[in-house]
């Protein structure tokens, strides 16, 4: 928890500079790019021992990023001074989120029993959109375990309409009418 609150202050951070030098695609890319740098495993390992010296580092971060934005690359330096090189993946995914709702996009993603067709993508991306008042971009998972229906996960809200969540209300009420 405390490691996903420290992402969230450097990605509110960076996010202000970007909308405010009008740059926040451009930094949502930068950052992805600085996040799967120091997400390689030997990079990693390098960034986490205590026996490589801030400078060699800094000197990797350099020639590893070094075609990135120089305000980026002040942001990979500020992370290996504080030892906070891990938080790159999340500080990268909490900037896309904000990023996200700044542009009025919700990530849905959508559970089903069998594959969707298109037009039961479109239908329900369609219908989704009016429930938001978002643009929505789906991602569909099959999942032969609930039966039928679908689940929709909307950011922390999950909308459970399966056939498998239908049966294990009518089995409660059942075992509770019995009593």
């Amino acid at each position: 928890m405390i490691r996903q609150t420290a992402a969230r202050r450097y990605a509110e951070a960076v996010f202000q500079i970007a909308k405010e030098r009008g740059q926040m695609a451009e930094w949502a890319e930068a950052l992805s790019a600085m996040a799967q740098f120091f997400s390689h495993p030997d990079v990693a390992a390098l960034m986490e021992s205590p026996r490589i010296p801030v400078t060699t580092k800094l000197q990797l971060v350099e020639e590893g990023l070094g075609g990135l934005d120089s305000h980026v690359l002040n942001l990979a330096r500020l992370l290996i001074a504080k030892g906070r090189t891990a938080l790159a993946p999340q500080i990268a995914q909490v900037y896309r989120e904000m990023l996200d709702e700044e542009q009025g996009i919700a990530h849905v993603r959508v559970k089903t029993a069998v594959p969707l067709t298109d037009e039961e993508r479109e239908a329900l991306a369609q219908r989704l959109q009016q429930l938001t008042g978002r643009r929505v971009v789906l991602e569909t998972e099959v999942d032969e375990g609930i039966i039928g229906g679908l689940v929709v996960q909307i950011g922390d809200r999950i909308i459970d309409g399966s056939t498998r969540s239908q049966l294990l209300a009518l089995r409660r009420q059942l075992e509770e009418a019995r009593v």
